[in-house]
């Protein structure tokens, strides 16, 4: 299936003029996919399929590449953004990444969305030794295991650094909590929960309860009665959305007023707390990276204000009150901050050592203070987040970054 934006076999878009930052190589040296006047950047998201919405990742993408090459281009090159539907099938995933790798011949993937299509490919292309770079998931065998896989890096912050994240939390301001643990009985599930174990470290004798749930299950209100029995007074909300809402309203039916932690995925207002009861989710935590662009706090914010003309001129039918479209923005930065590093060598090689030399980029939509970092060892590139508590009908940031790195 061609991606929404197809131009005979892509879709075109791409880069600003050349940046005075690194001096020109006498001549240019280009792999796979690039010339001297374009380069191909290889992309699969769901534009149908069960979770279609997440197809606007990729829309958003490709409009900031269009912006790019209306602007001339990057170091004289126009950018062949060529982005494929997989519609979040695996088996779709793999046809699609050989069609970008075999006969578009992009230099590198940028941004594929999904853990499940990411997994069926991340042999294949590391075998081919094609910067897999930015992926759109969290999860964290993505990134943990470069000696095995050098050809690949996350993007989004992994769901084990958002475990760890919440675990040096809880052991700097509440260390003589009793935590109880509401986990999904899945992949996501173990990958956050894991984060939080190895986080505690020696500490994890302050989990005196847990309790898992299938997707199958209708309810989580007899986990939540076993969790308050515990005695608990830390609540660790490891859920997604409706099993999230679920746990939350009966947080208000068992008048259990616990310290409530409350995983990222399933922080969403609409979605979660509203259903659960506003009064239900008062002071809860939750940790982000990327700036809500509703929040009234970034309305004078210069980066979410260069965003919404970005959306007004390139993107105007997309949705601003989606932060999905602020995310696909902040990675869009990120391939421009690439191709200008990279400069006139366009190798895969030397693509792939810049990906992993990153050190202090910021892209504008991520919260305040959060900074990318990566070494040919260390391949997530965000490990820190903002905490946020939920106060009247909103998220507000409170105290500074939360870090998910390994802590004594």
């Amino acid at each position: 299936m061609r991606g929404w934006h197809s131009v005979g076999s892509a879709w075109v878009a791409g880069g600003l003029a050349l940046a005075a930052a690194s001096p020109a190589l006498a001549e240019k040296q280009n792999g796979p996919g690039a010339t001297d006047t374009e380069v191909k950047v290889g992309n699969f998201v769901p534009y149908s399929g069960p979770v279609s919405a997440y197809g606007t990742v990729g829309k958003v993408e490709a409009a900031y590449v269009r912006m790019l090459n209306e602007q001339g281009g990057i170091n004289g090159r126009k950018i062949n953004f060529i982005s494929y539907d997989d519609a979040y099938s695996p088996p779709k995933a793999v046809e699609q990444t050989r069609k970008l790798v075999e006969s578009d011949e992009v230099l590198f993937l940028f941004q594929t969305l999904g853990t499940a299509s990411n997994s069926a490919i991340m042999k294949y292309v590391n075998a081919k030794k094609v910067p897999h770079l930015f992926l759109s998931t969290g999860g964290t065998k993505f990134g943990n295991d470069p000696k095995q896989f050098p050809w690949t890096i996350p993007f989004n912050v992994s769901y084990e650094t958002e475990g760890r994240a919440y675990a040096n939390l809880i052991k700097t301001k509440y260390p003589d909590a009793r935590i109880a643990v509401l986990v999904q009985n899945d992949d996501y599930g173990k990958d956050i929960y894991k984060g939080v174990r190895d986080g505690l470290g020696d500490k994890v004798s302050m989990i005196v309860a847990e309790a898992p749930y299938d997707l199958s299950e209708a309810t989580v209100d007899s986990q939540m009665v076993k969790l308050k029995a515990s005695g608990a007074d830390l609540f660790m909300n490891l859920a997604t959305p409706k099993f999230a809402a679920q746990a939350t309203r009966k947080l208000g039916e068992l008048n259990w007023k616990p310290v409530h932690i409350l995983n990222n995925v399933a922080a969403q207002v609409g979605a979660v707390l509203i259903p659960a009861g506003l009064a239900n989710a008062q002071g809860a935590m939750t940790a982000t990276y990327i700036k809500d662009p509703t929040d009234p706090a970034w309305a004078d914010d210069p980066g979410v204000q260069k965003w919404k003309a970005f959306m007004d001129k390139y993107y105007p039918e997309g949705d601003r009150n989606n932060s999905l479209n602020a995310y696909g923005y902040a990675a869009g930065e990120t391939l421009e901050y690439l191709l200008r590093r990279a400069g006139d060598n366009l190798t895969r090689e030397n693509v792939m050592k810049v990906a992993n030399s990153i050190d202090g980029f910021a892209p504008t939509m991520l919260m305040p203070g959060i900074k990318m970092k990566t070494s040919a060892t260390d391949h997530f590139p965000i490990e820190e987040l903002q905490l946020m508590v939920f106060k009247g009908d909103r998220w507000i940031m409170e105290g500074g970054l939360i870090s998910g790195e390994v802590r004594d």
